[in-house]
């Protein structure tokens, strides 16, 4: 018999009434009646209400002890009186009269309350995390991510997959963020590179002739913290599949998500077979590549219209023949929003540092259409009827306006539509809306230094054969690669991969690579790729930003057991630390301060 406990803090049932049981935990709350002490007694399965009477040996005992204090008791299980019944615990009708006690473990001085869910200063909760991990709502957050992973594993296993484990000590990339590095002792001068990700490592099982492979893959990127985005190290599910067209991996990753999300929360997930948008379409309709689908609102290219001579609004006019462009976002049946609500907005857009929204009510008197507000009568009854045109407007519908270069009108028309939507309460926080953004371009140039440069991941299979490719205006080639959205939240990035060296020494070229330094960089994908390998694709969402959404919370340090702070340090553990001059030596390293 285990000598700490016969039942854990969440397993006595009205079946225990008059039996002897011991439980372990920590004193979760206490109240002195006097004559009665109650202690609430937690563990991590749940709570059990014990009574210390005032005749009890362990009275004066227990009176002094601390909360969180780690105890044992011993004692008879008996029913709560019916208005004593706690309906909101598992054990609610149940009570332990303690007959015996003993301290396991004292308590001192707590920097922060455990028993409540109430903020507290990051650095507080993150150097006393394992105190902030017993509050209840954090410490559900972890156990729901242990589940989730655990539910992962299985339906992965069940699809076909095998689960291998690839090298955390590898060699550094030029691609993507910066990378952590690792002295090597045995090779003075040199480094290792903690993986941003099992890349070339995934493919190159592919190469080896595994089929179907996963992995819930540590990776480490040196980059800032954000909300969606912990510092240093985060947790993603590693898939690759060989044989395969992007369509086999959404169909792999539709059926996951739609189970995981149906197992792990009662939203609704809107569409089980995820919408297909393509990133020109996403960064016109969205002005985002990150489109939250709840958002019922759309944005539309006004910008010929503003050109028009039915249109007088000459500061449009004038911004668009410098290389601007117009966008508008209707709002439905919003004819009757107080002025405030329309001033808010415009007020609110200056206040991101653009110039504002223009906007305006589509009126219909007497049988003729008019634009009501600050720029309506800059427009004409026969822009009215195009503008309804081309926004699929009605009379009664408001139409906000931006004006902007082209990334600058993308980035105020992407959250302006999210702020709008706000503000009109019309996203339903009670369900998950999933699509996938296709057909991102190959390259990407720099408006600075006009260098073309590879705008996702550089070891992506263009689109088409490689005769019909176009690589004199590499612009214009599009890649098989794709991202899985939920909610406006990045979970992924993926592609059909380049198995092809011919095709890659071609593609890095149009990047500034030349063929040595593209062996150089990446001799063992190369030389892996010229012994017969098979069309092959892959994905890798990120199990940080699944739990987070599964759990409502809006920092993925919510669902982190030990995250870092903002500025990649962990309070706790005291690190990143100093380290001896000997240390330094045996790695041929020496400080400059």
């Amino acid at each position: 018999m285990n000598i700490y406990r016969t039942h854990n803090c969440n397993e006595v049932r009205a079946s225990n009434s008059d039996e002897k049981v011991t439980l372990s935990g920590w004193i979760h709350k206490k109240r002195d009646h006097g004559n009665l002490v109650f202690i609430d007694l937690r563990d991590n399965y749940g709570m059990t209400q014990c009574v210390v009477q005032k005749d009890s040996s362990h009275f004066e005992e227990i009176e002094k002890l601390k909360l969180e204090t780690v105890i044992k008791i011993t004692g008879s299980c008996i029913k709560r009186a019916a208005d004593a019944i706690n309906a909101e615990l598992d054990t609610g009708e149940m009570e332990v009269v303690v007959d015996s006690m003993e301290v396991l473990g004292s308590c001192g001085e707590l920097p922060m309350p455990v028993f409540s869910d109430q903020e507290y200063s990051e650095d507080i909760r993150l150097k006393y995390r394992f105190l902030d991990l017993r509050r209840k709502k954090i410490h559900q957050n972890i156990i729901l991510r242990s589940k989730v992973i655990s539910f992962i594993r299985d339906k992965m296993s069940q699809l076909g997959f095998l689960e291998f484990q690839t090298p955390i000590l590898t060699a550094s990339s030029p691609e993507g963020a910066r990378d952590f590095l690792v002295p090597s002792r045995l090779n003075p001068g040199k480094f290792y590179a903690l993986p941003q990700a099992p890349q070339q490592f995934k493919q190159l099982i592919m190469v080896a002739g595994f089929d179907k492979y996963f992995q819930i893959a540590p990776c480490f990127r040196d980059e800032d913290a954000r909300a969606d985005r912990s510092p240093g190290e985060f947790y993603q599910l590693d898939i690759e599949m060989s044989f395969v067209e992007q369509e086999d991996i959404f169909t792999i990753l539709e059926k996951l998500m739609n189970d995981v999300f149906s197992q792990f929360s009662k939203k609704k997930v809107i569409s089980k077979v995820f919408p297909r948008i393509s990133y020109d379409d996403a960064l016109l309709k969205y002005g985002t590549d990150k489109p939250d689908l709840r958002n019922p609102l759309m944005i539309y290219d006004t910008t010929d219209l503003f050109l028009s001579e039915e249109v007088k609004f000459e500061i449009f006019k004038k911004l668009i023949k410098q290389g601007s462009l117009v966008r508008a976002i209707k709002t439905t049946k919003t004819s009757e929003q107080p002025r405030s609500f329309f001033d808010g907005i415009d007020k609110w857009a200056k206040e991101q540092g653009a110039s504002g929204l223009a906007y305006l009510t589509i009126e219909n008197n007497n049988n003729v259409l008019s634009g009501k507000g600050p720029i309506g009568k800059l427009f004409s009854e026969t822009a009215i009827k195009e503008l309804m045109k081309l926004c699929e407007a009605e009379v009664g519908d408001s139409i906000f306006f931006a004006c902007g270069k082209k990334s600058e009108v993308e980035k105020l028309s992407a959250i302006a539509r999210d702020k709008i939507a706000n503000e009109l309460k019309l996203i339903d926080e009670n369900t998950f809306a999933f699509c996938w953004i296709v057909d991102y371009p190959m390259f990407e140039q720099d408006p600075a230094t006009n260098k073309i440069d590879f705008s996702h991941n550089p070891f992506s299979m263009p689109q088409g054969k490689m005769e019909n490719i176009d690589f004199n205006n590499p612009l214009n080639i599009k890649a098989y690669q794709y991202d899985i959205v939920c909610n406006g939240i990045e979970l992924s990035s993926g592609a059909i991969r380049n198995h092809k060296p011919e095709l890659m020494y071609k593609l890095f070229g149009i990047a500034g690579y030349s063929k040595d330094q593209v062996d150089d960089k990446f001799s063992g994908m190369i030389n892996a790729l010229s012994y017969g390998a098979p069309p092959h694709g892959g994905i890798a969402p990120g199990l940080d930003r699944i739990v987070m959404l599964l759990a409502d919370e809006k920092n993925i340090r919510e669902v982190t057991m030990f995250p870092m702070n903002q500025g990649a340090q962990d309070l706790m553990m005291n690190a990143p630390s100093d380290v001896t001059d000997q240390q330094l030596k045996e790695l041929n390293l020496k400080k400059i301060k």
